[in-house]
Formats: C-alpha cells, sequence, structure tokens
C-alpha cells in the first residue's frame, strides 16, 4: 500500500502501531482501576465478612509442604463481581482474570482457572447462606433493614436442559442399562490393558459414569413426580417424563407463553429497602404453597416474623394463609376472582365454605382501601429484585439439579444486597462493625 493523502493532495503523516517496541511501564494495579471501581467496595465488603467456614477444607497449612491454596477472599470476590456485571461463565471469568484490571486488581497476581473457580462458587451453599444471612443480621441490628414488610414473588428460570432430553420412565431405564453395560465394558477393557488408560480414556469413563448418574437421578424425579400426582389425586393421562440431562427441572409455563424445562426462584425481599431476605429454588411451576418455607425459613434465619406479607394472587392458598395468620403474619394478596364477583354484584369479601377464620379475617383485610394501598408496594417490591437479577444475566442456569441452582440464586441475592447496600450508603456500617 502506498502513502495516503488528504482531500487537498497532501502526503499525510499517522501515528502507526508499534507492537515490537519493549518498553517498561511503571503502574501498579491499584493504580489501574479508578477510585470508585465496584470491584474496590466488593473487595472491602468482602474483607469485613467472616470467612472462617471457607478456609476448613483447605490442606495446605504452615510448615507443609506443596502450592499455596488460593486464597478464598478472592474467589468470593470475583464471583460477587462477575456476577454484578452478569457474568455467570466459571470460562468466560478465567477469562476476564487475564485481561480485565478490575479481575486482576482483585487476583492481585494471583493465578485462578476454570476448574477453580467452577468448584468454588458451588463447594460452600451453607458458608453462603451464612454468608447472607450474617449481612442481614447486621442491618437489622442497626435498624437499616426491617422484616415488618416484606414481598415475595416467584420467577421461572429456564433449566440447563432441552425438552428432547425429557424421557419415560420406560426409556430412561433401558438407557440406564446400556449405559452401565457401557462402562462395565470399559471397565473390563482397562483391566486388560496393561499399560494404562490414557487421559482421554479416563476423561470419557468419567463421562459415562456421569451420565449413569444422572439417568439414575432422573428415574429416582420420575418416581417422586409419580407420587405427588397421586396424592394429589390428579389423574392424568401422560405419562411421566424426566430430562436425561437434568432430571429435577420441570416443563414449566414461561413468562412469554412458551414451555421449557425450568426451575421456580423464590426470593422473600423487604418492602422499603429492597433487600433481598430470604431465597429458595423449587421445581414447581406454580407459586401456591410457597409461602410457609418461606416464612419459616426467615423465622429460622432472623428469630422474627414479617408483621405485612405480601405475594400474587398464585400464593394465596387457604392452608398458608391460615398458617401464616395464626403466625401473627398478616396476608396481603388479591382474592381470587374480586373483580369478577364484584361485576356479578356478589360480595368476594363475606365467608365461603371452608373458609378458617384466620382465611375470612384476611378476606375482610382486603376489601380495606388501607389494605388495598399497602399491596401496591408488592411490585415495586418483588419485581424490582427479580428485574435485577434477569439484568444480572439469570435468563438461564448453566448449572444442573436443583441445589446447585439454589446456589446460583444465593450469588445473586448477594450481589443485589451488595448494590442496595452501596446505594443507600451502608457499607461503612457493614465495615466498622
Amino acid at each position: 500500500m502506498g502513502n495516503y493523502k488528504n482531500a487537498a493532495g497532501e502526503e499525510v503523516r499517522v501515528a502507526k502501531a508499534q507492537r515490537n517496541q519493549v518498553t517498561l511501564h511503571w503502574h501498579s494495579l491499584d493504580q489501574l482501576i479508578r477510585p470508585d471501581h465496584p470491584a474496590r467496595y466488593v473487595w472491602k465488603y468482602v474483607e469485613s465478612l467472616d470467612l472462617s467456614a471457607f478456609y476448613l477444607d483447605i490442606h495446605a497449612v504452615a510448615g507443609g509442604v506443596g502450592r499455596d491454596a488460593v486464597d478464598p477472599k478472592i474467589l468470593l470476590a470475583l464471583w460477587i463481581l462477575a456476577t454484578l456485571e452478569g457474568v455467570a461463565s466459571a470460562r468466560r471469568l478465567a477469562e476476564l482474570c487475564t485481561r480485565d484490571f478490575a479481575y486482576l486488581w482483585l487476583c492481585g497476581e494471583v493465578t485462578v482457572n476454570r476448574d477453580l473457580l467452577n468448584d468454588f462458587r458451588s463447594r460452600h451453599p451453607q458458608a453462603l447462606d451464612a454468608l447472607m444471612t450474617e449481612t442481614i443480621g447486621v442491618l437489622l441490628q442497626h435498624d437499616l433493614v426491617s422484616l415488618d414488610c416484606v414481598a415475595q414473588d416467584g420467577m421461572r428460570v429456564r433449566a440447563s436442559a432441552g425438552k428432547s432430553s425429557f424421557r419415560r420412565q420406560s426409556t430412561l431405564a433401558d438407557h440406564l442399562r446400556i449405559a452401565r453395560e457401557h462402562v462395565a465394558q470399559m471397565r473390563q477393557e482397562d483391566d486388560d490393558d496393561q499399560g494404562g488408560r490414557s487421559r482421554q480414556e479416563a476423561a470419557r469413563q468419567r463421562a459415562a459414569e456421569g451420565r449413569i448418574a444422572r439417568l439414575e437421578q432422573a428415574i429416582e424425579a420420575g418416581k417422586q413426580l409419580e407420587s405427588e400426582r397421586q396424592k394429589q389425586s390428579r389423574n392424568e393421562n401422560k405419562e411421566v417424563r424426566s430430562s436425561t440431562t437434568d432430571g429435577e427441572a420441570r416443563v414449566m409455563k414461561m413468562a412469554d407463553g412458551g414451555y421449557r424445562p425450568a426451575y421456580n426462584v423464590q426470593f422473600a425481599t423487604t418492602a422499603h429497602t429492597r433487600i433481598i431476605v430470604g431465597v429458595d429454588v423449587v421445581n414447581r411451576g406454580g407459586d401456591s404453597g410457597q409461602m410457609r418455607p418461606m416464612v419459616e425459613r426467615l423465622a429460622g434465619d432472623f428469630q422474627r416474623l414479617p408483621q405485612q406479607y405480601l405475594v400474587d394472587g398464585g400464593f394465596s392458598s387457604r392452608d398458608d394463609t391460615t398458617h401464616l395468620e395464626q403466625l401473627g403474619v398478616q396476608v396481603y394478596a388479591p382474592l381470587k376472582s374480586e373483580q369478577k364477583l364484584l361485576d356479578k354484584g356478589e360480595n368476594p369479601y363475606a365467608r365461603r365454605a371452608g373458609d378458617t377464620d384466620e382465611y375470612y379475617a384476611y378476606r375482610q383485610r382486603m376489601k380495606s382501601p388501607a389494605a388495598k394501598e399497602l399491596y401496591k408496594l408488592r411490585a415495586s417490591t418483588a419485581e424490582f429484585a427479580n428485574a435485577g437479577c434477569r439484568n444480572r444475566g439469570l435468563q438461564r442456569f448453566l448449572v444442573r439439579g436443583q441445589a446447585k441452582a439454589r446456589i446460583i440464586a444465593v450469588w445473586q441475592a448477594l450481589a443485589h444486597n451488595l448494590q442496595r447496600i452501596v446505594h443507600h450508603g451502608w457499607l461503612p456500617t457493614l465495615l466498622t462493625r
């Protein structure tokens, strides 16, 4: 290519890239990110926590041999920042740790890899729950957060399974038999081979054994689903099907009207400060029956009960509402077919057959304008938390199984709450406790 000229016909001069020049850059990692970067408050938050539970399974000890373990503080901070930025893949996070200044700053010259990050994310479910409870407990202690008014809502998140992976119980049994025969054959070949297995062969055997475990889980999940149908006296002609890739996932109706394998993520959120105080993941498409477990979880974690509980109409079953009212928790939810009954000239607030005293009191409460006004807080509370998780990439689980899906939901709650803490200016309170 020749020299370029401008519009006046004059030869131009430009600064060209020089990529083979050796230079020295006198910068510390601390100078590479701005003072108000989110990575800094993530690190301050992590340093304020009691992380002793994360160190219990570390085998590298003072005076011993072997490589030092990566500090759990670094791994925890990396995943919180990644969750805040919508990064859900361990492979993607490991890549960012090699070229993004914020993640390099958190690593502090410590090398991490995909397998380490992936393992850490799901290895400490109880410790993650404790971190969330500890943080909320400090906020409650300083009267920054109140459980007086709490809203609960569920959102369906696509599971790591395809619709085509669902099979009948008889088909699953055939696949399991074939898979076991295949693994037995691989083990026999391994015994006959005196030279040992290659890494590729070992990986293939682990994959085959993993398939057996998933098929066994799918068969067990199918039995549980059939048992649930019988308990609920549901006489459905369809034969029970389970996924060969994620046996605990269920096909659910999604927000767009389609049906896909998913989990139902449940969040309980404080009404005025929008802090997530409760997390659960279930494999039921409906929200009915989910109030009681969440309230019991809140009572166990914080030794106190909400006074007002805001939910949409899908939650307000007679049994759950009665139970919460007996505990002293006032339920605020729209009555079933309330407007239709009013249009017909009927009274939806009158006592009906099957109503307990507590459920009748709930009906009477929802008649008042004050109750309807308070209920308006539900959308701006529960939907706010759901929307935040969607914006942070919670569109589809990249892990399999209900337990691991819940861990991802807890990571989302930790990231969400940290954002709210910073927004309200409460981080100094956590740092000085």
